[in-house]
């Protein structure tokens, strides 16, 4: 059996994080979920503070550009300037398909960025991918 992956989901649509959870439930890779709606949530999560303490390190985290208090954006420009979460993959998971959204991205560190499907069926056949990659084709420091 496949190692056990942790990934961090930032998002704050309960329904878009409930059909990640499903999606990767459908998988072949288990996936321990950690989930929180926002940039602020997640830096708590990656520093362990509040109800976050003793939480695994993520193997991957999966980023929503659009929420409340911490943008992705924000989160993904301080995220990839701290030498200790500096090397934690980070793919963005948006409805944007904005060419200025997806240059900055990329050029604030993103190692990936994927536009949230429409249909539910295509949008766990993305996420399946996404796990493919990552989690089965993809060598990672361990």
């Amino acid at each position: 059996m496949t190692k056990l992956c942790t990934i961090l989901l930032v998002e704050d649509d309960a329904a878009d994080a409930h059909l990640t959870r499903m999606a990767f439930e459908e998988g072949r890779v288990r996936v321990d979920l950690q989930h929180v709606e926002n940039g602020e949530e997640a830096f708590a999560y990656l520093k362990g503070e509040g109800s976050h303490q003793n939480k695994p390190k993520p193997d991957l985290i999966l980023l929503d550009l659009n929420m409340p208090r911490m943008d992705g954006r924000q989160f993904l420009r301080e995220v990839k300037q701290l030498e200790n979460f500096r090397a934690i993959p980070v793919v963005v998971l948006t409805t944007s398909d904005a060419e200025s959204d997806i240059y900055a991205s990329y050029d604030q560190g993103a190692a990936g960025f994927i536009v949230k499907p429409v249909s539910v069926d295509d949008f766990v056949h993305q996420i399946q991918k996404l796990e493919d990659y990552w989690f089965e084709l993809v060598k990672r420091p361990a």
